[in-house]
């Protein structure tokens, strides 16, 4: 039993992406599990992953574009 209260964290949009990367590219998780516990799309977190991959954390502080 714990005996400090639970407290809820809200995680800033930054940080929810770079948490989903983690745990893809750090912890081996696959994209449907991040997907489903962030409960966000698998696309989303596929889209996260590559914006990674081309500029690291500053690509997923930024805001993308629309087309």
């Amino acid at each position: 039993m714990l005996d400090t209260p639970l407290m809820l964290v809200e995680l800033s949009v930054m940080e929810q992406r770079y948490q989903a990367v983690s745990f893809v590219v750090h912890d081996g998780e696959s994209v449907v599990e991040v997907a489903r516990r962030l409960n966000v799309a698998r696309q989303t977190v596929h889209a996260w992953l590559a914006r990674y991959e081309r500029g690291g954390l500053a690509a997923l502080a930024a805001t993308p574009t629309l087309c």
